[in-house]
């Protein structure tokens, strides 16, 4: 694992530690239901292999027991059956291989699977009439050894299983009451259907507890991933690039949230390009480590797993981000913005005199909520993400990979969506959008489509803020955020100390630490946990 220690802060001494959560009832890592879902695609190959060979294993037969019998070339009901099982399971397997998919999905859709190949299984076996010397004889059928194979490569669930199990392994005995109905099936009674098939019934338990087996050695796995510094716990946050995970340390008593960042995201196949999106990572993350505001969220630790998640293990925050702030509450009043702004001011310009631009500033990736003896304190999140200032995009950046835009289209600046030069003002307009959002409960602009936002920050004059909403909003404010939201970073305000400093000197209704802490306590959502973006 390449790992990184930042000061004397918790570190984990582990790469696997992070590749897995605990909840009441320990699930198991994700690697492990991957390669699970994996198995069930060979597993489907295997049992279109076992259709093929049988069916053409019979016709042989056939024709080697009754040469005169031209049933052997015939293509019957039989036939159709296995060609459609084939079929099935080479869908499975195709699906089973696809890059995106889900894979607790995919072993939930194998037992599905697993229905439909008993149901096959017993239309086979029961759709003609049986011979003539048949007899009464207990027996564990095809579907019953099916049963088994997937109890001992998939884990599932102790519910799940016994649902599948019984619906399978009753396709035997229903298709013969079928076949019974449709008069194909003369032989034996009704009680014999079920005496015949009771091994089957009784596989059930045999398969749940091979199941439980491969379950449970599944989660000491996980257990033993838990050897490290930290110890994941609940998920409070995902997103297109990852998770976040609220994380116990072992020794320290301070929680902390753990943000991944899978291994798919870095977009290389090349591995010597994803060796150079990792250092580019070191780098970033060292720098965003550095940043000392009280008003950036505090890294304490970032690193690469073996299997190449990126991770920033940072300060477990209370409160709310702004963007679910506004949609709880609507929009806040000109003084209590202007609270929040100056205080993003504070992160952005220690950024930006550092060489960086966070290039992502959007109400969910600022917090606010209380922090000691104050009540509306600011951090902003998502510094892991930042990138030195650039004339254009430069390949194998952590802040470009995959080939996404960087940054959200309704508060991307114009030179950002153009891919043209990007410093510090580019915060500084998209810093606009968020006070423009704060004042207004609504985003600069509206439209359907990403694309369409984009074109619409690039040529539309925005409206103003007190125009759009009912609240005060004091004009030397409305001409501030309209400032920013030029579409020349030359005509914003050139640096966050510059912007901070207007923001002081409008003359409005104080927002303080009285009035937050009023406001918290009225609306009792102090203890809620912040969700870093993802």
């Amino acid at each position: 694992m390449h790992h990184r220690r930042i000061g004397p802060r918790p570190t984990t001494s582990a790469a696997a530690d992070i590749v897995t959560l605990r909840s009441h009832d320990r699930a198991l890592p994700a690697d492990i239901l991957k390669d699970a879902s994996l198995r069930l695609g060979i597993l489907s190959l295997v049992v279109a292999l076992l259709w093929f060979v049988g069916t053409l294993a019979g016709h042989v037969a056939v024709r080697a027991m009754q040469p005169d019998d031209p049933k052997w070339r015939t293509f019957e009901a039989s036939d159709m059956i296995a060609l459609l099982s084939i079929g099935v399971s080479f869908g499975l397997f195709a699906y089973t291989r696809r890059t995106k998919r889900e894979p607790q999905f995919v072993l939930d859709l194998g037992l599905v699977y697993l229905v439909s190949m008993a149901i096959a299984l017993g239309l086979l076996f029961h759709w003609e009439e049986p011979p003539p010397n048949w007899m009464v004889i207990p027996e564990i059928s095809w579907v019953g050894v099916l049963l088994l194979m997937f109890a001992a490569i998939l884990p599932s669930s102790t519910p799940k299983l016994l649902v599948a199990g019984v619906v399978a392994v009753s396709m035997n005995p229903i298709s013969m009451l079928l076949a019974r109905a449709r008069g194909t099936w003369h032989s034996g009674t009704a009680w014999d259907v079920v005496l015949m098939h009771y091994p089957d019934f009784l596989l059930i338990g045999v398969a749940i507890v091979i199941s439980r087996v491969v379950t449970q050695l599944g989660r000491q796995v996980s257990k033993a991933r838990e050897m490290g510094s930290y110890e994941l716990m609940e998920l409070i946050g995902s997103g297109g690039m990852g998770e976040v995970y609220k994380a116990k340390h072992r020794m320290f008593a301070r929680p902390a949230a753990i943000k991944l960042i899978r291994a798919d995201m870095l977009g290389e196949k090349d591995e010597e390009a994803a060796k150079m999106v990792v250092k580019r990572f070191h780098r970033e993350a060292e720098s965003a480590a550095n940043l000392r505001s009280p008003h950036t969220v505090e890294i304490y630790d970032f690193g690469v797993t073996e299997d190449q998640t990126l991770y920033f293990v940072m300060e477990l925050l209370t409160g709310m981000d702004l963007e679910t702030l506004v949609k709880k509450h609507g929009p806040l009043p000109a003084g209590r913005v202007i609270h929040i702004l100056m205080q993003v001011c504070d992160s952005l310009e220690e950024a930006h005199r550092a060489g960086l631009v966070h290039r992502d500033i959007k109400p969910a990736n600022i917090n606010v909520g209380p922090l000691g003896l104050r009540s509306d304190f600011v951090k902003v999140l998502d510094f892991g993400l930042v990138k030195p200032f650039t004339a254009r995009e430069t390949p194998h950046s952590l802040a470009t990979v995959a080939g996404m835009i960087t940054g959200t289209p309704a508060y991307m600046p114009p030179e950002m969506a153009l891919s043209e030069a990007v410093d510090g003002r580019a915060d500084i307009y998209a810093l606009g959008c968020v006070a423009y959002y704060l004042l207004t409960a609504q985003t600069v602009f509206s439209a359907e489509t990403a694309v369409q936002m984009i074109a619409k920050h690039l040529q539309y004059a925005p409206i103003m803020p007190s125009q759009r909403t009912e609240n005060f909003i004091p004009r030397a404010l409305d001409r501030l955020v309209l400032a920013c939201l030029a579409k020349e970073p030359a005509n914003r305000p050139q640096t966050a100390a510059e912007l901070a400093r207007t923001l002081a000197a409008i003359d409005v209704m104080a927002w303080g630490d009285d009035e937050a802490a009023r406001w918290w306590s009225m609306n009792n959502t102090a203890s809620a946990n912040a969700q870093p973006s993802s």
